[in-house]
C-alpha cells in the first residue's frame, strides 16, 4: 500500500452477501493495514460457483487479518482460497468456529475434488482431452488454512487485530461459536467503531442463548435474511413439525427434513429428543441422520456445553445427550445411505443439503417427492436458484440427476427454527446498538429495501445498501445511491 493510500480515512468495501444472501467478505482499511470480516462462498446456482473462482476484488497478499463470525460456509467457505492465492495473516476465530470451520472446510474440499475427478472422468470417456478444470481449493489447501488460525477468540475480550484495531467478540446466537464483532479503529488521531452483526441469532430457542448485544458503535453492518418477515413462534413450529410427522406415519409416507449439518440438526435432534421424553413421539421411531458431516458436527456440539442454554448444559457436564433419540440411527456410510431405501413408510429421514444444493438428501428427495403418502418438511433458509427454493415455491416438477421429478409429496416450511432474527429481533438489535449509519448486507435485495423501508420508519437515519465492489468511507460517508435502492 501506498503512503498516499496509507493516509486516506478509514473504509469498508463490500464483496459479497452485498444485496445477495451468500458469500458473505467485508474489507476494513484503516491506515496501512486490511483486514476481512467472513470470507464466504456464494451459493445458490452455476452463476455464484463462477463468482466463487473469480478474483475477488482486492489482492489476498495485502490482507493482515481475517474476522472470522462463524463457520457456516457463506462465510468461511473461500478462506483455502484466500490463502491459495497469497494471504499469510492469521484468522481469528472461537474455539467452536475453528473446529467446525475445520470440518466444513474439509467437506467442501472433499466435495470440489470429487467433482472436478468425475468431470474428468466424464470427459474421458466422450474421447475429450483431458482439460478438465482444478477444484476450487483442496484438502491441502484447507490444512493450511488452518495453520494461520491464531489462538481462540473469547467473548468480550478485546484483542489488537493489527496496529490502529481493536476487535471485541460477542456471543451473535446463531450458531455454536458464532460471533458479533465490535472493531475499534484509529488512524490520524480520530476514532471510529464500526460493529459487523455477523449472523443474528434467533431469540428464544432452547438451544442456544439469545444473542448478546455488542456495545453502542457508530456504524453497523447487519445482516436482514429475513428483515421482511416474523417467524412463528417457536413452540408453535414443534408442534407444527410433530403434527407433520404424525399426519405422513399415518398416511404411510417417510418424512423428509433437508437440514443444515451445522446447528438446525442439532436443535432438531433436541427436539425429537424431547418429544420422546414427553410422550409427543414413540420411542420406536425410526430416525436417521444421513449426513457423515452433521454426525461430525454433532459430536463437536456436545464438547463445548458452557455455549448452551443452562438445562442444555447442565444434561451434557451429568454426562448426559440432548441429541440422543432412542431410534436414531447415524448412517456415516454410503452403503448405510442406501439401506434407508427399504423402508417406505415411518420414518424421519434427515439429510444434507439444507437447500438441497447437493448431499444424500437428493437422492431421497428422488425417491419420495413423486409420493402423495411421504412429506418434505423444511426447517431453513433457501436461496433464490436452488432446488429447495423451487420446491418451496411450488414448483410442480423438478430435476434431480437429470431425471424430471413430479412433486406430489406434501411440502411443509416452517420458519420457526430459524437461526436468523426476524424483522422485529432485527429492528430491536439495531435500536439498541444505535449507530448513527446502518448498512445492509446478507438479504435479497427486495428484502433489503423492505427492511431499510422498516429502519426509516422506526427513526434510522443514514441505511445504506451497498453493491458488490463498493466502497464506504468512514470519515464522511453519505447515503449514496445505493441507500435509496
Amino acid at each position: 500500500m501506498s503512503p498516499a493510500s496509507a493516509s486516506r480515512p478509514p473504509e469498508l468495501s463490500f464483496h459479497g452477501a452485498a444485496r445477495e444472501v451468500t458469500g458473505s467478505c467485508h474489507r476494513v482499511v484503516c491506515g496501512p493495514h486490511q483486514i476481512l470480516v467472513d470470507c464466504g462462498m456464494f451459493q445458490g446456482d452455476e452463476e455464484s460457483e463462477r463468482h466463487n473462482a473469480a478474483p475477488f476484488g482486492f489482492e489476498p497478499s495485502e490482507i493482515d487479518a481475517v474476522l472470522l463470525t462463524h463457520a457456516h460456509l457463506d462465510h468461511c467457505g473461500r478462506l483455502p482460497l484466500l490463502v491459495q492465492r497469497g494471504f499469510r495473516g492469521r484468522i481469528f476465530a472461537t474455539a467452536a468456529t475453528r473446529q467446525l470451520a475445520r470440518l466444513v472446510l474439509l467437506d467442501a474440499a472433499a466435495i470440489a475434488e470429487e467433482d472436478a475427478a468425475r468431470a474428468r472422468r466424464s470427459r474421458l470417456r466422450h474421447g475429450e482431452e483431458d482439460g478438465a478444470g482444478q477444484p476450487l481449493y483442496s484438502t491441502l489447501d484447507v490444512f493450511d488454512t488452518m495453520d494461520q488460525f491464531a489462538p481462540a477468540v473469547r467473548y468480550g475480550a478485546a484483542f489488537e487485530v493489527v496496529p490502529g484495531v481493536r476487535a471485541t467478540y460477542v456471543d451473535a446466537g446463531h450458531l455454536l461459536g458464532s460471533a458479533s464483532v465490535r472493531l475499534e479503529l484509529e488512524h490520524d488521531g480520530r476514532k471510529r467503531s464500526v460493529t459487523f452483526s455477523g449472523d443474528i441469532g434467533n431469540p428464544g430457542r432452547e438451544l442456544l442463548p439469545d444473542p448478546t448485544l455488542p456495545p453502542p458503535s457508530d456504524l453497523v453492518v447487519m445482516e436482514c435474511t429475513y428483515g421482511d418477515r416474523q417467524h412463528r413462534p417457536y413452540a408453535e413450529s414443534v408442534e407444527e413439525l410433530l403434527d407433520a410427522i404424525h399426519a405422513t406415519f399415518r398416511r404411510g409416507g417417510n418424512v423428509i427434513i433437508p437440514t443444515f449439518a451445522l446447528e438446525r440438526t442439532q436443535e432438531l435432534l433436541y427436539v425429537l429428543h424431547r418429544a420422546v421424553e414427553r410422550g409427543r413421539l414413540a420411542p420406536s421411531t425410526q430416525v436417521f441422520l444421513d449426513s457423515p458431516m452433521a454426525i461430525s458436527a454433532t459430536r463437536i456440539f456436545a464438547r463445548f456445553p458452557e455455549a448452551f442454554r443452562p438445562p442444555v448444559a447442565k444434561l451434557l457436564r451429568s454426562g448426559g445427550d440432548p441429541f440422543a433419540v432412542p431410534g436414531l440411527h447415524m448412517t456415516r456410510e454410503v452403503a448405510q445411505s442406501r439401506m434407508i431405501n427399504a423402508i417406505t413408510g415411518g420414518a424421519i429421514i434427515m439429510a444434507g443439503s439444507g437447500m438441497c444444493t447437493g448431499g444424500r438428501v437428493l437422492h431421497h428427495l428422488r425417491r419420495h417427492l413423486w409420493r402423495r403418502e411421504s412429506a418434505v418438511v423444511f426447517v431453513g433458509f433457501a436461496a433464490e436458484g436452488t432446488l429447495g427454493r423451487q420446491i418451496i415455491d411450488g414448483a410442480e416438477r423438478v430435476e434431480i440427476f437429470g431425471e424430471t421429478i413430479p412433486v406430489r409429496a406434501r411440502i411443509h416450511t416452517i420458519n420457526g427454527f430459524s437461526a436468523h432474527a426476524d424483522r422485529d429481533a432485527l429492528l430491536a438489535w439495531q435500536h439498541e446498538v444505535g449507530p448513527a449509519e446502518t448498512v445492509l448486507v446478507h438479504g435479497e435485495h427486495e428484502v433489503m429495501r423492505t427492511f431499510a423501508r422498516a429502519l426509516r420508519k422506526a427513526g434510522a437515519r443514514a441505511v445504506h445498501m451497498p453493491r458488490r465492489g463498493e466502497r464506504l468511507r468512514l470519515d464522511d460517508a453519505e447515503p449514496g445511491e445505493a441507500s435509496h435502492g
